[in-house]
């Protein structure tokens, strides 16, 4: 059964950072698109970040306007997780944070919520002084 489990959240003063981890049990997250949505209180679930499966071969990456240069996708093959790097953050990116996978037949982001088949359950981030 695929499984996908985040951390790393958690309160963080403004101008902070946090690291996200997102770790699969059941399948190689290599082999899928992995992306990072969230979804603050009244608002729709948005994605952020998104990573390409290996078999794009370029690894390319995806990252909103809204946290372009401030947060960075990336993949550990060794120990199967996919990371959010999240710096200087805003009392903006307060949000439950999901990361989220594609069906394997597909190599590059989508940035439609409908097109991921496998979710997980979330982890809290929240910034404040």
């Amino acid at each position: 059964q695929v499984q996908l489990v985040e951390s790393g959240g958690g309160l963080v003063q403004p101008g902070g950072s946090l690291r996200l981890s997102c770790a699969a049990a059941g399948f190689t997250l290599d082999n899928y698109v992995i992306a990072w949505f969230r979804q603050a209180p009244g608002k729709e679930r948005e994605i952020i970040s998104c990573i390409s499966s290996i078999k794009s071969h370029d690894g390319s990456t995806y990252h909103a306007d809204s946290v372009k240069g401030r947060f960075t996708i990336s993949r550990d093959n060794a120990k199967n997780t996919v990371y959010l790097q999240m710096n200087s953050l805003k009392p903006e990116d307060q949000a439950i944070y999901y990361c989220a996978a594609r069906a394997p037949m597909y190599i590059y982001c989508s940035g439609f919520l409908d097109e991921y088949d496998y979710w997980g359950q979330g982890t809290q981030v929240t910034v404040s002084s």
